[in-house]
């Protein structure tokens, strides 16, 4: 049994949460500066320009990529053979993101009530997910989330004779109905079975996988391209301007599912797709 403090945990959700809002992780930072290369449309390619000129300004100048700075996302990978000390894991998550929030100077975006929509001060609670795994250490994910894009996020209960064609219309109608609102090029995660809230949570995870990285499954991989392919026909672009660079990347993730269901989950994110690991 191996024991970690849990200020271990908000020491690096700390940090964690002011790196990833001034520099995009290496390999989106890669992407966007290929679509700006891929991109034919000559106002799809200067905008494409700004975004990449605004990731230079924000590293150098220490200041975040977007406004909003999103809502935390943590995933938490726990080794079955790690024991926390010190306290509560939920409030070290939070004290993390407070912290980070606070010392990076960052937005602060959540309401405490949904309806009652007055603003926590701090941008905590983090939304939180728990996994339990193998070993005796820590995988932190984290995910900022901005609400442009996620408010154009859909889930859809397909029925099993809609099969793969099914999948593809809800994912390409997903990516069309956001349209100019997800701020485009976007990047795109998606759960495929489950039920209704594990597609979802599959979609938000896939997010975070790496734009160079290919799923286990060929079949799968296949998808990604097809469906990244007929998304770009849609000749949305950048910003909504028009071009060939309407999304970026189409991460996918499946799971068995029931034999009367066929879930699925689009969740759409900006160009600014924020993502960071640490182990502990």
């Amino acid at each position: 049994m191996r024991e970690i403090p849990v200020s271990a945990i908000s020491d690096a959700l700390c940090e964690m949460c002011v790196s990833i809002n001034h520099r995009l992780s290496p390999d989106m930072e890669k992407l966007i500066y290929s679509a700006r290369e891929a991109e034919e449309s000559p106002i799809g390619r200067m905008v494409l320009g700004k975004l990449c000129e605004n990731l230079e300004t924000a590293r150098e100048e220490t200041i975040p990529i977007c406004q909003d700075t999103g809502m935390a996302v943590v995933f938490l990978d726990v080794g079955q053979d790690v024991h926390f000390t010190g306290g509560s894991i939920e409030d070290a998550v939070n004290e993390g993101v407070r912290r980070g929030y606070r010392d990076g100077y960052l937005r602060k975006s959540v309401v405490g009530d949904p309806l009652e929509r007055k603003n926590t001060g701090d941008n905590t609670p983090a939304v939180i997910h728990y996994q339990i795994v193998k070993g005796d250490k820590v995988r932190i994910t984290l995910a900022p989330k901005g609400f442009g894009s996620e408010n154009m996020s859909k889930v859809f209960m397909l029925k099993p004779a809609q099969g793969i064609d099914g999948v593809k219309d809800a994912v390409i109608s997903a990516i069309r109905d956001a349209g100019p609102n997800a701020c485009p090029p976007m990047y795109v995660g998606v759960g495929i079975g489950g039920d209704f809230e594990k597609c979802a949570l599959m979609a938000k995870r896939a997010l975070t996988r790496s734009s160079d990285s290919l799923p286990a499954n060929e079949k799968t991989a296949e998808l990604e391209k097809e469906l990244l392919g007929e998304a770009n026909a849609l000749g949305i672009g950048p910003a909504g301007l028009g071009g060939r660079v309407t999304v970026l990347k189409i991460n996918i993730e499946t799971y068995p599912t029931h034999i009367a269901g066929l879930p699925v989950a689009v969740n759409i994110c900006c160009h600014v797709n924020r993502h960071i690991g640490r182990e502990i």
